[in-house]
Protein backbone atom coordinates (compact mmCIF):
# COMPACT_ATOMS: atom_id res chain seq x y z
CA UNK A 1 0.00 0.00 0.00
CA UNK A 2 1.14 3.54 -0.84
CA UNK A 3 2.08 5.46 2.54
CA UNK A 4 2.77 9.14 3.12
CA UNK A 5 3.86 11.35 6.38
CA UNK A 6 2.95 14.95 6.55
CA UNK A 7 5.02 17.76 8.25
CA UNK A 8 3.98 20.80 9.34
CA UNK A 9 5.76 24.13 9.74
CA UNK A 10 4.50 27.82 10.92
CA UNK A 11 0.88 28.84 11.43
CA UNK A 12 -2.97 27.61 11.50
CA UNK A 13 -2.52 28.89 7.71
CA UNK A 14 0.05 26.43 6.86
CA UNK A 15 -1.88 23.50 8.81
CA UNK A 16 -4.84 24.27 6.81
CA UNK A 17 -3.22 23.46 3.62
CA UNK A 18 -1.73 20.63 4.67
CA UNK A 19 -5.24 19.24 5.79
CA UNK A 20 -5.98 19.82 2.15
CA UNK A 21 -2.87 18.51 0.58
CA UNK A 22 -3.97 15.44 2.67
CA UNK A 23 -7.47 14.98 1.51
CA UNK A 24 -5.64 14.70 -1.92
CA UNK A 25 -3.32 11.64 -1.22
CA UNK A 26 -6.11 10.03 0.61
CA UNK A 27 -8.38 10.37 -1.97
CA UNK A 28 -5.49 9.10 -4.33
CA UNK A 29 -5.59 5.57 -2.12
CA UNK A 30 -2.27 6.74 0.21
CA UNK A 31 -2.25 5.89 3.85
CA UNK A 32 -0.94 8.09 6.26
CA UNK A 33 1.51 6.82 8.82
CA UNK A 34 2.04 8.79 11.93
CA UNK A 35 4.60 6.74 13.98
CA UNK A 36 8.24 5.42 13.15
CA UNK A 37 7.36 3.37 10.44
CA UNK A 38 9.03 4.64 7.46
CA UNK A 39 6.46 5.71 4.22
CA UNK A 40 7.15 6.00 1.00
CA UNK A 41 6.18 9.48 0.55
CA UNK A 42 6.77 12.59 2.57
CA UNK A 43 5.38 16.02 2.41
CA UNK A 44 7.29 19.14 3.82
CA UNK A 45 4.98 22.20 4.11
CA UNK A 46 7.75 24.49 4.66
CA UNK A 47 7.96 28.24 6.96
CA UNK A 48 10.25 30.87 6.57
CA UNK A 49 9.04 33.68 8.27
CA UNK A 50 12.66 33.14 10.31
CA UNK A 51 16.21 31.70 9.78
CA UNK A 52 14.85 29.56 12.54
CA UNK A 53 11.66 28.38 10.33
CA UNK A 54 13.99 27.91 7.39
CA UNK A 55 16.68 25.64 9.08
CA UNK A 56 13.59 23.46 10.82
CA UNK A 57 12.28 23.11 7.09
CA UNK A 58 15.60 21.54 5.68
CA UNK A 59 16.13 20.16 8.89
CA UNK A 60 12.28 17.70 8.36
CA UNK A 61 13.84 16.86 4.83
CA UNK A 62 16.39 15.24 6.02
CA UNK A 63 14.57 13.18 9.01
CA UNK A 64 12.45 12.27 5.49
CA UNK A 65 15.72 10.85 3.73
CA UNK A 66 17.26 9.14 6.86
CA UNK A 67 14.11 7.29 8.35
CA UNK A 68 13.48 5.94 4.14
CA UNK A 69 16.36 6.48 1.82
CA UNK A 70 13.61 5.49 -0.89
CA UNK A 71 11.08 7.89 -0.44
CA UNK A 72 9.68 10.41 -2.76
CA UNK A 73 10.10 13.51 -0.82
CA UNK A 74 8.03 16.22 -2.13
CA UNK A 75 8.42 20.23 -0.64
CA UNK A 76 5.76 22.61 -0.70
CA UNK A 77 4.73 25.93 1.17
CA UNK A 78 6.33 29.30 2.21
CA UNK A 79 10.05 28.37 1.63
CA UNK A 80 9.36 27.05 -2.08
CA UNK A 81 7.43 30.35 -3.46
CA UNK A 82 11.09 32.25 -3.18
CA UNK A 83 13.48 29.79 -2.90
CA UNK A 84 12.31 27.07 -4.92
CA UNK A 85 15.91 27.54 -6.53
CA UNK A 86 17.73 26.97 -3.66
CA UNK A 87 15.53 23.40 -3.19
CA UNK A 88 15.96 22.06 -6.39
CA UNK A 89 19.94 21.80 -5.89
CA UNK A 90 19.23 19.57 -2.76
CA UNK A 91 20.14 16.02 -3.19
CA UNK A 92 16.92 14.66 -0.71
CA UNK A 93 14.20 16.41 -2.27
CA UNK A 94 12.28 14.65 -5.34
CA UNK A 95 9.81 17.19 -6.30
CA UNK A 96 9.24 20.65 -5.22
CA UNK A 97 5.82 22.49 -5.68
CA UNK A 98 3.61 25.38 -5.31
CA UNK A 99 0.98 25.27 -2.66
CA UNK A 100 -1.01 27.34 -5.35
CA UNK A 101 -1.00 23.82 -7.02
CA UNK A 102 -3.97 22.23 -4.30
CA UNK A 103 -7.18 23.92 -3.81
CA UNK A 104 -8.59 25.15 -0.77
CA UNK A 105 -10.97 23.01 0.27
CA UNK A 106 -10.99 20.42 3.35
CA UNK A 107 -13.84 18.33 4.85
CA UNK A 108 -11.96 16.95 8.31
CA UNK A 109 -9.07 18.26 10.41
CA UNK A 110 -6.93 15.29 11.16
CA UNK A 111 -5.96 15.15 14.66
CA UNK A 112 -7.92 18.00 15.89
CA UNK A 113 -10.37 19.02 18.12
CA UNK A 114 -10.97 22.57 16.41
CA UNK A 115 -11.03 23.04 12.91
CA UNK A 116 -9.02 25.32 11.20
CA UNK A 117 -11.04 27.02 8.34
CA UNK A 118 -8.98 29.45 6.17
CA UNK A 119 -11.07 32.38 4.63
CA UNK A 120 -8.31 34.99 3.58
CA UNK A 121 -4.56 33.91 1.92
CA UNK A 122 -2.29 36.39 1.07
CA UNK A 123 -1.52 40.23 2.77
CA UNK A 124 -0.76 44.11 1.36
CA UNK A 125 0.83 45.16 4.54
CA UNK A 126 4.18 45.02 3.47
CA UNK A 127 6.02 45.24 6.94
CA UNK A 128 9.53 45.75 6.71
CA UNK A 129 10.49 42.92 8.65
CA UNK A 130 8.54 40.63 6.78
CA UNK A 131 8.64 38.09 4.10
CA UNK A 132 5.04 36.92 4.06
CA UNK A 133 4.03 39.21 1.09
CA UNK A 134 6.47 37.97 -0.86
CA UNK A 135 5.44 34.40 -0.78
CA UNK A 136 1.95 34.51 -0.19
CA UNK A 137 1.00 37.03 -2.51
CA UNK A 138 -1.60 39.86 -2.51
CA UNK A 139 -4.49 39.37 -0.42
CA UNK A 140 -7.26 37.25 -1.57
CA UNK A 141 -10.35 36.55 0.44
CA UNK A 142 -12.13 33.08 -0.19
CA UNK A 143 -16.31 33.51 -1.71
CA UNK A 144 -18.65 33.38 0.92
CA UNK A 145 -20.54 30.44 -0.49
CA UNK A 146 -17.62 28.11 -0.10
CA UNK A 147 -16.94 29.05 3.32
CA UNK A 148 -20.40 28.43 4.32
CA UNK A 149 -20.29 24.96 2.56
CA UNK A 150 -16.79 24.22 4.45
CA UNK A 151 -18.07 24.98 7.40
CA UNK A 152 -21.12 23.46 7.36
CA UNK A 153 -19.50 19.92 6.34
CA UNK A 154 -17.11 20.55 9.58
CA UNK A 155 -19.98 21.35 11.77
CA UNK A 156 -21.63 17.95 10.73
CA UNK A 157 -18.52 16.05 11.34
CA UNK A 158 -18.72 16.59 14.86
CA UNK A 159 -16.14 20.16 15.09
CA UNK A 160 -18.13 22.32 17.89
CA UNK A 161 -15.40 25.04 17.06
CA UNK A 162 -14.05 26.36 14.51
CA UNK A 163 -11.06 28.88 13.97
CA UNK A 164 -11.06 31.08 11.02
CA UNK A 165 -7.73 31.82 9.64
CA UNK A 166 -5.73 33.78 7.13
CA UNK A 167 -2.68 35.46 6.52
CA UNK A 168 -4.18 38.91 7.04
CA UNK A 169 -7.66 37.88 8.27
CA UNK A 170 -9.36 41.48 8.76
CA UNK A 171 -8.59 42.53 4.94
CA UNK A 172 -10.95 39.93 4.37
CA UNK A 173 -13.95 40.69 1.00
CA UNK A 174 -12.09 43.98 0.53
CA UNK A 175 -11.16 42.52 -2.87
CA UNK A 176 -14.25 41.27 -3.66
CA UNK A 177 -16.66 42.68 -5.87
CA UNK A 178 -19.35 41.86 -3.36
CA UNK A 179 -19.61 44.22 -0.34
CA UNK A 180 -18.96 41.68 2.17
CA UNK A 181 -16.73 41.44 5.59
CA UNK A 182 -15.52 39.37 8.38
CA UNK A 183 -18.72 40.19 10.03
CA UNK A 184 -20.63 38.67 7.46
CA UNK A 185 -19.03 35.87 7.71
CA UNK A 186 -19.40 35.48 11.19
CA UNK A 187 -23.14 36.23 11.09
CA UNK A 188 -23.33 33.20 8.36
CA UNK A 189 -20.98 30.98 10.65
CA UNK A 190 -23.55 31.89 13.97
CA UNK A 191 -26.66 29.72 11.61
CA UNK A 192 -24.92 26.53 11.31
CA UNK A 193 -26.90 24.00 13.71
CA UNK A 194 -24.00 21.89 15.43
CA UNK A 195 -21.60 24.89 15.75
CA UNK A 196 -21.05 25.81 19.07
CA UNK A 197 -17.92 28.15 18.85
CA UNK A 198 -16.13 30.60 16.73
CA UNK A 199 -12.94 31.75 16.97
CA UNK A 200 -10.71 34.02 15.27
CA UNK A 201 -7.29 33.61 15.05
CA UNK A 202 -4.55 36.78 14.18
CA UNK A 203 -6.27 40.33 13.32
CA UNK A 204 -4.22 43.51 12.71
CA UNK A 205 -5.26 46.13 14.91
CA UNK A 206 -6.49 48.51 12.12
CA UNK A 207 -9.20 46.17 10.94
CA UNK A 208 -11.14 45.47 14.19
CA UNK A 209 -14.23 47.93 13.99
CA UNK A 210 -16.62 48.95 15.93
CA UNK A 211 -18.98 46.93 13.83
CA UNK A 212 -16.82 43.99 14.92
CA UNK A 213 -16.55 44.78 18.38
CA UNK A 214 -20.39 44.99 18.56
CA UNK A 215 -20.54 41.45 17.08
CA UNK A 216 -18.03 40.07 19.11
CA UNK A 217 -20.01 41.49 22.32
CA UNK A 218 -23.58 40.41 21.16
CA UNK A 219 -22.55 37.29 19.69
CA UNK A 220 -23.04 33.73 21.74
CA UNK A 221 -21.25 32.09 19.72
CA UNK A 222 -17.60 34.47 19.03
CA UNK A 223 -15.04 33.37 21.30
CA UNK A 224 -13.86 36.55 23.78
CA UNK A 225 -10.35 35.83 22.51
CA UNK A 226 -8.33 38.17 19.91
CA UNK A 227 -4.72 37.74 18.92
CA UNK A 228 -3.82 41.24 17.97
CA UNK A 229 -0.02 41.82 17.50
CA UNK A 230 2.02 44.32 18.71
CA UNK A 231 5.03 43.84 17.67
CA UNK A 232 6.97 47.21 19.44
CA UNK A 233 5.75 49.51 22.05
CA UNK A 234 7.66 52.32 20.31
CA UNK A 235 6.08 54.54 17.68
CA UNK A 236 9.64 55.23 16.31
CA UNK A 237 10.21 51.45 15.89
CA UNK A 238 6.66 51.02 14.62
CA UNK A 239 7.62 53.41 11.80
CA UNK A 240 10.13 51.25 10.88
CA UNK A 241 8.43 48.50 11.01
CA UNK A 242 5.81 49.83 8.54
CA UNK A 243 2.82 49.23 10.74
CA UNK A 244 -0.59 51.05 10.53
CA UNK A 245 -0.80 52.39 14.33
CA UNK A 246 0.40 53.90 16.82
CA UNK A 247 0.88 52.57 20.15
CA UNK A 248 -1.51 54.96 21.62
CA UNK A 249 -4.28 53.58 18.75
CA UNK A 250 -3.59 50.04 20.22
CA UNK A 251 -3.88 50.52 23.86
CA UNK A 252 -7.10 52.59 23.32
CA UNK A 253 -8.42 49.57 21.11
CA UNK A 254 -7.80 47.19 24.11
CA UNK A 255 -9.36 49.10 26.25
CA UNK A 256 -12.32 49.90 23.88
CA UNK A 257 -12.39 45.52 23.48
CA UNK A 258 -12.43 45.54 27.43
CA UNK A 259 -15.10 47.39 28.05
CA UNK A 260 -17.29 46.43 25.32
CA UNK A 261 -16.06 42.42 25.56
CA UNK A 262 -15.78 42.06 29.82
CA UNK A 263 -13.28 39.34 30.32
CA UNK A 264 -11.68 38.94 26.59
CA UNK A 265 -8.82 38.00 26.41
CA UNK A 266 -5.81 39.57 24.66
CA UNK A 267 -3.00 38.04 23.04
CA UNK A 268 -0.27 39.20 21.10
CA UNK A 269 3.32 38.43 19.17
CA UNK A 270 6.24 41.08 20.12
CA UNK A 271 9.42 40.72 17.92
CA UNK A 272 12.38 41.83 19.97
CA UNK A 273 15.68 43.40 18.46
CA UNK A 274 14.49 45.09 15.31
CA UNK A 275 17.20 47.13 13.67
CA UNK A 276 17.92 50.36 15.60
CA UNK A 277 15.65 48.81 18.73
CA UNK A 278 17.52 50.98 21.68
CA UNK A 279 16.87 50.22 25.47
CA UNK A 280 14.11 52.99 25.79
CA UNK A 281 12.62 51.88 22.59
CA UNK A 282 12.24 48.26 24.16
CA UNK A 283 11.67 49.34 27.90
CA UNK A 284 8.27 50.95 26.19
CA UNK A 285 7.21 47.59 24.64
CA UNK A 286 7.37 46.12 28.33
CA UNK A 287 5.43 49.33 28.96
CA UNK A 288 3.03 48.87 27.05
CA UNK A 289 2.43 45.22 27.29
CA UNK A 290 2.05 46.16 31.36
CA UNK A 291 -1.01 48.05 30.25
CA UNK A 292 -2.97 45.83 27.91
CA UNK A 293 -2.52 42.92 30.16
CA UNK A 294 -2.36 40.04 27.64
CA UNK A 295 -3.47 36.33 28.35
CA UNK A 296 0.12 35.69 26.60
CA UNK A 297 2.69 37.54 24.29
CA UNK A 298 4.41 35.47 21.55
CA UNK A 299 8.11 36.96 22.03
CA UNK A 300 10.10 36.25 19.13
CA UNK A 301 13.47 37.86 17.62
CA UNK A 302 13.59 39.86 14.88
CA UNK A 303 15.38 37.48 11.93
CA UNK A 304 16.59 39.54 8.71
CA UNK A 305 14.87 38.44 5.76
CA UNK A 306 16.51 38.99 2.29
CA UNK A 307 14.08 41.01 0.00
CA UNK A 308 12.60 43.13 3.01
CA UNK A 309 13.02 46.45 3.41
CA UNK A 310 14.35 46.04 7.00
CA UNK A 311 17.06 44.03 5.83
CA UNK A 312 18.78 47.10 4.29
CA UNK A 313 18.60 49.24 7.55
CA UNK A 314 21.16 49.83 9.73
CA UNK A 315 21.68 49.44 13.59
CA UNK A 316 21.55 45.27 13.74
CA UNK A 317 21.32 44.72 17.58
CA UNK A 318 23.67 41.57 19.14
CA UNK A 319 22.14 38.18 19.55
CA UNK A 320 23.23 38.63 23.44
CA UNK A 321 21.60 41.45 23.94
CA UNK A 322 18.67 40.71 21.70
CA UNK A 323 18.33 37.42 24.65
CA UNK A 324 18.61 39.10 27.47
CA UNK A 325 15.57 41.69 26.41
CA UNK A 326 13.53 38.45 25.14
CA UNK A 327 14.38 37.12 28.40
CA UNK A 328 12.91 40.24 30.40
CA UNK A 329 9.78 40.16 28.07
CA UNK A 330 9.20 36.45 29.00
CA UNK A 331 8.91 37.58 32.68
CA UNK A 332 6.84 40.48 32.42
CA UNK A 333 4.38 37.82 30.06
CA UNK A 334 3.99 35.22 32.64
CA UNK A 335 3.68 37.50 35.54
CA UNK A 336 0.31 39.07 33.72
CA UNK A 337 -0.93 36.14 32.22
CA UNK A 338 -1.12 34.61 35.65
CA UNK A 339 -2.85 37.88 36.81
CA UNK A 340 -4.91 38.01 34.19
CA UNK A 341 -6.18 33.88 34.80
CA UNK A 342 -6.58 35.16 38.79
CA UNK A 343 -9.75 36.57 37.66
CA UNK A 344 -11.75 33.76 36.43
CA UNK A 345 -10.19 31.65 39.86
CA UNK A 346 -13.54 29.84 41.59
CA UNK A 347 -16.37 31.08 38.94
CA UNK A 348 -18.02 29.06 36.70
CA UNK A 349 -16.48 28.48 33.17
CA UNK A 350 -17.30 26.36 29.95
CA UNK A 351 -14.40 24.27 28.71
CA UNK A 352 -14.16 22.68 25.68
CA UNK A 353 -12.72 19.32 25.85
CA UNK A 354 -9.62 18.56 23.14
CA UNK A 355 -7.93 15.08 24.52
CA UNK A 356 -6.25 13.43 27.37
CA UNK A 357 -3.82 15.12 29.23
CA UNK A 358 -0.12 13.98 28.53
CA UNK A 359 1.36 15.22 32.03
CA UNK A 360 -1.89 14.11 34.10
CA UNK A 361 -2.85 11.02 33.89
CA UNK A 362 -6.80 11.12 35.08
CA UNK A 363 -6.86 14.65 33.45
CA UNK A 364 -8.28 16.16 30.36
CA UNK A 365 -7.41 19.02 28.53
CA UNK A 366 -9.32 22.03 27.12
CA UNK A 367 -9.99 25.44 26.68
CA UNK A 368 -12.37 28.26 27.45
CA UNK A 369 -13.97 30.56 25.10
CA UNK A 370 -11.20 33.28 26.59
CA UNK A 371 -8.49 30.39 25.50
CA UNK A 372 -7.61 29.78 29.42
CA UNK A 373 -6.02 26.14 29.09
CA UNK A 374 -7.45 23.94 31.86
CA UNK A 375 -7.28 20.84 32.90
CA UNK A 376 -10.14 18.42 34.20
CA UNK A 377 -10.08 15.16 36.35
CA UNK A 378 -12.87 13.15 35.05
CA UNK A 379 -13.07 9.07 34.68
CA UNK A 380 -15.41 9.49 31.98
CA UNK A 381 -14.16 10.26 28.18
CA UNK A 382 -14.73 13.71 27.89
CA UNK A 383 -13.18 14.34 24.74
CA UNK A 384 -15.44 17.14 22.46
CA UNK A 385 -17.33 17.94 25.11
CA UNK A 386 -18.40 21.24 26.34
CA UNK A 387 -18.41 21.16 29.78
CA UNK A 388 -19.09 23.81 32.88
CA UNK A 389 -16.27 23.62 35.75
CA UNK A 390 -15.11 25.48 38.58
CA UNK A 391 -11.65 27.16 37.84
CA UNK A 392 -9.76 26.64 41.30
CA UNK A 393 -6.74 27.36 40.24
CA UNK A 394 -5.12 23.99 41.44
CA UNK A 395 -7.46 21.62 39.81
CA UNK A 396 -10.43 22.08 38.28
CA UNK A 397 -13.78 20.16 39.11
CA UNK A 398 -16.31 19.15 36.33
Amino acid sequence: MKTVKFYTLGCKVNQYDTQSIRERFIQSGFKELSDGRPASVYVINTCTVTHKADSESLGFIRKARRENPKARIIVTGCLVEKDSACLFKIKEINLVISKRFFPDSISDFYGHTRAFLKIQDGCNNFCSYCKVPLVRGKSRSRPLEDIIQEASCLAKKGFKELVLTGIDLGSYGKDLKQKISLVDVIEALERIEGLLRIRLSSIEAGDISNELISKISESKKICRHLHIPIQSGDDKILRKMNRKYCRNDYLKLIKKLKKFVPGIAITTDCLVGFPGESEKNFTNTIDLLRKIAPLKAHIFPYSQRPGTLASKFDGRIDTSIIKKRMLRLEKVSRSLALKYKRKFFNKHMDVLIEAKSKDKPGFWEGYTDNYIRVKVRSKRNLKNKLVSCILTGQRISP
